[in-house]
């Protein structure tokens, strides 16, 4: 019989990062995210992505405000030219 634990799923960083930005470049959602709603939607442990926001905001990637996330400008242009795929 399969259960599933109740505990956020590991994954490494770079998956994390990755499907970070996939979230944030969705088309079915607001712009704007909540770190709670991506920790939610991802089944991650908020203190990983929370390190993965901070690496993605360093870099450029997005942009944190308060509570929320949202994709830069940059990563959604690239994103309308077909360069981020899945």
């Amino acid at each position: 019989m399969h259960t599933e634990s109740s505990e956020p799923r590991a994954v490494d960083s770079s998956s994390l990062e990755r499907a970070i930005v996939l979230q944030l470049l969705r088309d079915d959602h607001d712009q704007r995210w909540s770190r709670e709603e991506l920790r939610t939607e991802l089944d991650a442990d908020a203190i990983a992505v929370e390190s993965a926001l901070r690496r993605l905001h360093g870099e450029g990637v997005l942009c944190l405000a308060e509570e929320e996330v949202r994709a830069s400008p940059a990563a959604r242009r690239l994103d309308e030219l077909g360069l981020i795929s899945i």
